[in-house]
């Protein structure tokens, strides 16, 4: 593991188009956890995506929390 954690968060539900972000119902989000780095995000959102893979209306997402949390560090 690298000396900083960059934490990602990967959650998915149901969205209006499957070409947005738009969650049609945020209390009804499957949030599947916060991880350490980007390949096990990665793997968790893969896994979360394909057991859902022939429901169009369900998206996963790989949200880059450390990003949010020290923007002045997102281009490193």
């Amino acid at each position: 593991m690298t000396d900083k954690a960059k934490m990602h968060l990967v959650f998915g539900g149901r969205v209006s188009d499957p070409r947005s972000l738009d969650f049609t119902n945020l209390n009804a989000l499957d949030i599947v956890g916060i991880f350490p780095n980007y390949e096990e995000a990665e793997d968790a959102w893969r896994s979360s995506a394909q057991r859902t893979v022939d429901d169009a209306e369900m998206k996963y997402v790989v949200v880059h929390l450390h990003r949010l949390l020290q923007p002045d560090e997102a281009a490193e």
